[in-house]
């Protein structure tokens, strides 16, 4: 099953570790580093020409990514349980 993230980007479903409320999150110091430290390794996508409001971290073969979209973690978790349901 796919994930819609926002503007063209899909992933697959069963590649998703975590998705964070941006705001509620980079409150921690450690998110923060985490975040910075992704972004100057390259493995930060941005799927949003808004001000993102969560971050969503999937892997692939080992190799983590961490997607920025507009859309809300609520909106999100709506999605994929309308897709396992529908």
């Amino acid at each position: 099953m796919y994930l819609h993230l926002g503007q063209d980007t899909i992933v697959m479903t069963d590649r998703i570790l975590g998705v964070f409320d941006l705001d509620n999150t980079t409150v921690s110091k450690h998110t923060r580093d985490y975040l910075g430290r992704a972004q100057r390794e390259g493995r930060v996508i941005d799927v949003t020409y808004e001000l993102p409001k969560s971050f969503i971290v999937c892997e692939n073969d080992g190799i983590e990514k961490i997607y920025l979209s507009q859309m809300s973690p609520a909106t999100l978790l709506r999605r994929v349980r309308e897709d396992t349901v529908g």
